[in-house]
């Protein structure tokens, strides 16, 4: 007898097992379900026909003509073989019986499937599932949901016990909830070795979510012939019938189960767990009853996953809360370190934990149960080494750091956040150990030898509880626990690299600068490498030559260049008149040929970088195909204000080639159609007139800045830019002047200018709030203030300012002041230290 490796079962070839279960027989036709091309052994007597093969028999001549006729009907609406086509109560002209019939098509094959019809008084499946769907609407949490669920379908469904099975990363699985019959021994809390369920079974349970064994001790009734023409078996992966492993029936036989039913539990396309009914006697499911199953598996799946996304909102919701009160308060602190040292114990809030430390700028600080202050060190390292720069988490420390063993009972589990991007500084959560004994459903290391099925494996015959003591492992960190760290990780690095450029000497200050341009950097490359991936993943048509494809692409990716140079040029967003100039340029080729109209008006980076591709598409498929393809072609391109501030399009073509509409639909098609609407919420109307094309489109005012021609003090400070400042270049001499501006890296350079004209101190704030606490804390002497501040804008800033006395300019992307007072001094950015200091100036000569 040799060993055998519990991973051996995955080899059993389950889905052609080659025969059926006993209450039901099958037909397998061609695809179009004429001509019979197998059955099952037992589908003569099943049917009520005469004995013999009805291999290559039409099966018109079996069924007869009206049956077939709904039969192939039934087949063309199953679309998918997961959704086979259902026809109940069929009645046969050879056979008084009625039968349930399903049918699908797979691999080549239509497979038809026979059970004899339930009574007449047998629910509906619409009833069967009202009853358990309506009954679980209500569930507050998972919990509840998965407590309930069991206790339901034993109610309706009748099987002597009803579990739910939910897998763990390993594989293994553990029974959550259970509703038996009373004199049966339970499951609950019992653990089950990944062996029990193998992997090929887990594949079938993805794809046929409804698994039913009506007796463990049945006859399988063969399928002939056994390989087709191509010396194929029939794959039976969709079919309801296929028979069961004789391993798996032996499994059941050795838990005194004689019938069973799985239904899969399926969250975001991955196997979550299996509500599994078992039954000690002989028993099968009407179709109405699985097809109430099924759908009553599917809206639980649903439920689960959104119970499980309303608990991580809500936790969110908390974080956010907290974090947010947190980052006002520090937002005040000069001292980082000491502030989160002071407010160390309020983190607990956040996370489930036994213990908390801080290690900032090598100072170590804790409360609770952590680990020796000399062991940290080698944990920092270690972490930084598992993982630099990210949050990092484990439940058994000592598995991966073996010299934590030595305090394994304070300190089990670890959840590290990063405070820095070097592996410095961590804020660490800790949990004790968490003893525990996992009652396994028989030895899961136990050996196996081989048996009469060979080294597949030959089924466990005891399921005596065997229990497992876990010692040197905490409670896990679950994905949400997670998450918020990572909440935690962004929401503090962005307080230290404040605070450090605030305080920090200019050495420091260049190098923290640049990291977080590396950063900004990171994010850009990653969000412009994803537009390019999805620009040169769309699937090529056939009738497209590789090198007019590549000028397509070139073309593409030199547009949103051109938006990602204005987007960068304008702080964040640009003009779409000088969009849309730099794109049309090339083809003024003869006066009258182009015509542009239109207001001023700008659009914030995201807007522009979608209206660059779509202006592009435009241009080139009008130099391509349209009006700019010829010299007597004209375009117009306008666009108007709407009431609600929407900017809405025109672009008309005429005098182009008689236009034809597209066969199919390209790249550029669906980016123009559909770019607007999905990452605006705006629209796109695309005509092919006969005469040129025409197409209207609508970015909402959201992403809109409809600028006034300017006129106004900014021009004034423009035009003043190239005047000496005061005395000694330094209109500040000394003063403390107020820096209001929401974006951290256009702060620090204009931080510099001020200092560079004189100011003695440059009291920087990002949003209304700080503004106002600035100034009532310290009456500044002069001001700068940006218009917009992300959702806000600083009107009640300028308000405190004017009450006060105190002189202020204005700094702004826009062409104008919008909501403001006329006649204050605007700078519009970018700007120069030399437009500054003209500014300011003017400010003190008023």
């Amino acid at each position: 007898m040799s060993t055998v490796d519990l991973t051996n079962c995955d080899r059993e070839p389950i889905h052609i097992p080659g025969s059926v279960q006993p209450h039901g027989c099958m037909l397998v036709c061609d695809e179009g379900a004429v001509v019979i091309r197998r059955h099952s052994v037992n589908a003569a007597e099943f049917l009520g026909l005469p004995e013999g093969s009805m291999v290559g028999r039409r099966l018109e001549d079996v069924m007869g003509g009206q049956p077939v006729h709904e039969l192939r009907n039934a087949l063309a609406r199953s679309g998918t073989p997961a959704r086979a086509g259902l026809m109940p109560k069929m009645v046969f002209p050879t056979s008084e019986q009625a039968f349930d019939v399903s049918v699908h098509r797979y691999k080549g094959n239509a497979i038809i499937e026979f059970e004899r019809s339930a009574p007449d008084g047998t629910s509906s499946p619409l009833e069967f599932a009202r009853t358990l769907v309506g009954r679980l609407s209500s569930a507050p949490n998972p919990r509840d949901l998965i407590s309930s669920a069991v206790r339901l379908l034993r109610a309706v469904l009748q099987y002597d016990r009803v579990m739910i099975y939910r897998f763990a990363a390993d594989g293994s699985g553990q029974v959550v909830s259970e509703a038996k019959r009373a004199d049966l021994e339970s499951f609950m809390g019992q653990h089950f070795p990944a062996s029990d369920i193998p992997k090929q079974a887990r594949q079938l349970y993805l794809l046929n979510p409804i698994r039913l064994v009506s007796n463990s001790s049945g006859e399988r009734f063969a399928i002939e012939p056994v390989l087709d023409d191509s010396g194929e078996p029939l794959d039976l992966s969709y079919a309801h019938l296929r028979s069961v492993s004789p391993i798996h029936c032996e499994y059941l036989r050795n838990m005194g189960v004689a019938a069973s039913m799985s239904v899969s539990i399926i969250v975001d396309g991955e196997l979550w767990g299996l509500i599994a009914c078992h039954h000690y006697t002989p028993r099968s499911m009407s179709m109405n009853q699985r097809i109430a199953a099924e759908i009553f598996g599917e809206f639980f799946a649903l439920q689960l996953s959104a119970l499980t996304q309303k608990q991580a909102l809500e936790a969110v919701d908390r974080a956010r809360a907290f974090l947010g009160n947190l980052l006002a308060s520090a937002s005040l602190s000069t001292d980082v370190a000491g502030f989160l040292r002071t407010n160390l114990g309020e983190f607990r809030q956040l996370l489930s934990c036994d213990g908390i430390g801080l290690l900032m700028e090598g100072q170590w600080s804790a409360t609770g149960s952590v680990p020796p202050a000399e062991f940290v060190p080698e944990l920092a390292g270690h972490v930084g080494m598992l993982s630099p720069g990210a949050v990092w988490s484990s439940d058994c420390l000592s598995a991966s750091l073996p010299s934590a063993s030595a305090f394994s009972a304070d300190v089990s589990g670890v959840l590290a956040v990063p405070l820095s991007q070097l592996p410095r500084d961590y804020l660490f959560f800790f949990r004790r150990e968490f003893v525990q004994t996992i009652e396994w459903g028989g030895d899961p290391n136990k050996t196996y030898t081989s048996g009469p099925l060979g080294d597949r494996l030959t089924p466990r015959q005891s399921f005596a509880v065997w229990k497992q003591t876990v010692e040197k492992r905490s409670r896990p960190w679950t994905q949400i626990e997670r998450e918020l760290a990572e909440s935690i990780r962004s929401a503090l690095v962005e307080v230290v690299l404040r605070q450090g450029e605030l305080l920090a000497e200019e050495r420091k200050k260049a190098d923290l600068r640049q990291k977080i341009l590396n950063q900004e950097l990171n994010h850009r490359v990653k969000n412009i490498l994803s537009v390019i991936k999805s620009i040169i993943s769309y699937p090529l048509g056939d009738e497209v030559e590789i090198a007019a494809y590549v000028e397509t692409i070139k073309g593409r990716i030199e547009a949103l260049s051109h938006a990602h140079d204005q987007v960068m040029r304008s702080a964040g967003g640009g003009v779409l008149r000088a969009l849309v100039e730099a794109e049309l340029g090339p083809y003024k080729t003869a006066p009258g040929r182009l015509s542009i109209e239109g207001p001023q008006v700008a659009l914030d980076a995201r807007a522009f970088s979608v209206m660059a591709l779509v202006i592009h598409e435009l241009a080139t498929n009008a130099a391509k195909y349209g009006a700019l393809s010829r010299e007597s072609g004209q375009l117009s391109l306008s666009w108007e204000r709407d009431e609600d501030g929407t900017c809405r399009l025109l672009w008309r073509e005429r005098g182009g080639p008689p236009v034809k509409v597209p066969t199919r639909e390209g790249f550029g098609s669906v980016l123009v159609s559909r770019s607007i609407p999905f990452d605006l919420g705006g629209s796109s109307e695309i005509s092919y007139l006969p005469d040129g094309v025409e197409a209207r489109l609508a970015i909402p005012a959201v992403f809109v800045t409809w600028l006034a021609m300017p006129e106004s003090a900014e021009a004034e400070a423009e035009s003043a830019a190239g005047e000496t400042p005061g005395e000694g270049g330094e209109p500040l001499a000394g003063k403390t002047v107020l820096l209001v501006e929401d974006q951290f890296l256009i702060a620090m350079e204009v931080e510099e200018m001020l200092r560079g004209l004189g100011a003695g101190e440059v009291v920087s704030c990002a949003s209304v709030r700080e503004a106002l606490a600035a100034i009532e804390r310290r009456r500044p002497e002069c001001a700068v203030l940006d218009v917009s501040l992300g959702a806000e804008n600083s009107d009640a800033v300028a308000q405190r300012l004017r009450e006060l006395g105190v002189p202020y300019i204005f700094a702004t992307g826009y062409d104008a002041v919008p909501s403001l007072e006329t006649g204050v001094p605007a700078l519009r950015k970018p700007y120069t230290r030399a437009a500054l200091a003209a500014a300011l100036g003017a400010l003190n000569r008023s």
